[in-house]
Order: C-alpha cells, then sequence, then structure tokens
C-alpha cells in the first residue's frame, strides 16, 4: 500500500498562515528601509533568513500548543472552559515567542551588522515588551481559531450523530410496525381462504395461489422502506382479486391512476391497508356489497390515494384499529409529518379514505 503523501488541513493552514506572515513582515522591513533617507539598501539574504525562521518559530510554538492540547484533551474544551485556560496557555505561548524572536533578532543582527555591539541582557531589555506583546496577538489569534474550529467539528459530530440517533429509532419504528402489520394482513387473507376450502375447492386452489404470490412479495420487501408505486398496486390487485373469490359479485372494484415516474415510491401496505379497511368495514357488512373506487392522482406536487367504499364511518371502531393506527404512525415517521390520512363519511352512505403524501 502507497503512503498517503496528502498534506492535512492542519499543516496547510499552519504553512500558509506563518508564510503570510512573514511575508507580511518583510514588505514592512521593506517599506521602512525605502523610507529612511541614506539607507543602505534592502538585504534580501538577510529578508529570507528572517523570513524561513519566523515560519519556524511561528509553527514550533503553535505546533507544541497543538500536541499540549491534544493530550490534555483541550480540543474538547467546553465554552465556559475556554476563558481562563486559554489566557494561561496563550500568555506563556507569548513569552516562548518572545524569547525565540528576540534570540532570532540578536544572533542576525550581530552577524550581519558589524557595528552592533549591544549585549543580550541590554537588547532584550530594550526590545521585549514590544515582541512579547505582538506575540500575545499573534498567539490568541492562533488559539482562538484553533479551538473554534475544533468546536465547530465537535459541534458537527454531535449533531450528526444525533441525527443518526434519530435514524436508527425511526427505522426501528417502522420495522416494528412493519412487524405488526404483516400477521395482521395475512390472517385476515387465510381468513378468507379458510372460508373457501369447504364451499368451492377450486377457488380455494386459486386463492392460495394469489396468498403465496402475496407473501412472497412481503417477504422479499419486509425491510424496506418504501415500494415503488406499481408494485404496491400489484399487491393490491392480488388483495382484492383474492377478496374477490370470497364475495363473488358482492365485490366490484376499479382502479385508475395518473401517470407517475418509475421512480416514485410510496409506503408499502398503505394502499392495501386502505383496501382491506373498505372490505372490512364497507363491503364485509353490505347485504348487497358494493365497489371500492381505487384513484391514485397526482395533485400539487403530491400523491393524493383515495379508497372510496360503501358504509358509514364509524369513528370507535374503523378509524381505531390496528390497520389505519400502524399506517398514521408509518406516515408520521417515514415523512416528518407532512403525509397525511383522512377518512370522510359522504353523502349516500359511503366513506372515501385519503392519504396525501409528498411526491418524491
Amino acid at each position: 500500500m502507497k503512503p498517503n503523501k496528502n498534506i492535512s488541513l492542519y499543516w496547510k493552514c499552519q504553512l500558509l498562515g506563518w508564510s503570510l506572515a512573514g511575508l507580511f513582515w518583510a514588505f514592512s522591513a521593506w517599506m521602512q528601509v525605502q523610507n529612511t533617507p541614506q539607507h543602505r539598501g534592502f538585504s534580501f539574504q538577510l529578508a529570507l533568513l528572517h523570513f524561513i525562521l519566523d515560519i519556524v518559530i511561528g509553527i514550533a510554538v503553535t505546533h507544541a500548543y497543538y500536541l499540549f492540547a491534544h493530550k490534555l484533551n483541550w480540543v474538547g474544551l467546553k465554552l465556559k472552559s475556554m476563558p481562563a485556560k486559554l489566557i494561561l496557555a496563550v500568555f506563556v505561548m507569548g513569552l516562548v515567542y518572545m524569547f525565540l524572536v528576540i534570540i532570532k533578532l540578536y544572533v542576525l543582527r550581530n552577524y550581519f551588522s558589524y557595528s552592533f555591539n549591544e549585549t543580550f541582557l541590554g537588547f532584550f531589555a530594550q526590545n521585549y515588551l514590544i515582541v512579547l506583546a505582538s506575540g500575545i496577538r499573534l498567539m490568541a489569534i492562533w488559539v482562538l481559531a484553533f479551538h473554534l474550529y475544533h468546536y465547530a467539528v465537535m459541534e458537527i459530530d454531535t449533531a450528526k450523530k444525533y441525527a443518526r440517533l434519530e435514524v436508527v429509532a425511526r427505522e426501528a419504528q417502522l420495522q416494528q410496525l412493519a412487524a405488526q402489520l404483516n400477521p395482521h394482513f395475512f390472517f385476515n387473507s387465510l381468513n378468507s381462504v379458510k372460508a373457501l376450502i369447504s364451499t368451492n375447492p377450486v377457488k380455494a386452489r386459486r386463492a392460495i395461489d394469489l396468498l403465496s404470490d402475496l407473501l412472497r412479495n412481503s417477504l422479499y420487501r419486509q425491510n424496506t422502506d418504501l415500494i415503488s408505486l406499481h408494485d404496491e398496486m400489484s399487491l393490491v390487485n392480488d388483495y382484492l382479486e383474492l377478496e374477490k373469490i370470497r364475495f363473488e359479485e358482492r365485490l366490484q372494484f376499479t382502479i385508475t391512476i395518473d401517470e407517475f415516474p418509475d421512480t416514485c415510491s410510496i409506503l408499502p401496505l398503505s394502499v392495501q391497508t386502505l383496501a382491506e379497511n373498505a372490505i372490512k368495514h364497507g363491503i364485509a357488512l353490505q347485504k348487497d356489497g358494493g365497489r371500492i373506487i381505487i384513484a391514485i392522482k397526482r395533485q400539487e406536487g403530491c400523491i393524493r390515494i383515495s379508497v372510496q367504499s360503501p358504509g358509514r364511518l364509524n369513528s370507535t371502531v374503523e378509524t381505531n384499529g390496528l390497520g389505519l393506527k400502524n399506517l398514521k404512525e408509518r406516515l408520521q415517521l417515514q415523512y416528518s409529518n407532512k403525509a397525511s390520512l383522512n377518512l370522510t363519511e359522504l353523502p349516500g352512505d359511503s366513506v372515501l379514505s385519503t392519504i396525501t403524501i409528498p411526491l418524491s
């Protein structure tokens, strides 16, 4: 495996930041020399040495703090803990920076200027306040930027963790709801087959074939949050055909669907739940049966799924059953309160169930 030769963001910022600072100081020195009467000229060799040593000193002091902060886990400091510790750190870094810069200045002046004969202590006493103030200012800027960056990263990581926990919790709830709904659906279907076995074995065999298809489709899709509209309607067709075998002429149904993209997806068993509810609380309670009308339409950026069936709305039974209660919770979880499920009693003894979801 080849070693990773990419420079980290930290070192890019270090090199770029201190290089820009060094260039600024070199330019300031050049301007000062140009504005000095009878100047002896600007030494580019000396300026290059200052530039290199300024970068080395700046990186040495700040990287020492970088190592120190990571060792003591100061990168995870809370806001209320920062001021006291960081003020002390900035002052210490400023002192170290001051000593290194004054040593650099003294050595270079002593080497490049033959007329320079000042003692180190005298030179130090003359310059330490200016260099210390400059060092504290620089270190304060660096430390503030360093900790603000890490604080921002920490906040982003925390937000990501909470978001991930919410997603995991939502997926767990959806799986739990699906686990409740599948047995409920198949127990009802098995009861339909059971009713046919003694009266019409031929239709019972056909019903078993349809039920096996329904079971196969459900098992293959049990871990998916969404399925295509086409697949859901295929399941609904099989379910209604299965129920028509039981109810015969008492059950009629009509399905109309607007054109939707192939990628259009909805909740599994959502339309089927409304169809099952219409049969259980509508067709099964009507002596002459009736017609179920399923319409899926595009409406203002949403998918509107409606199932109309004969009967009257019984709020204590029909709207609080396991199927609809389960469906409401799944819609709320999947679409974050952007979907709705409504049941309305219409004139002429019919009930309209409507799901409205965003068009993905």
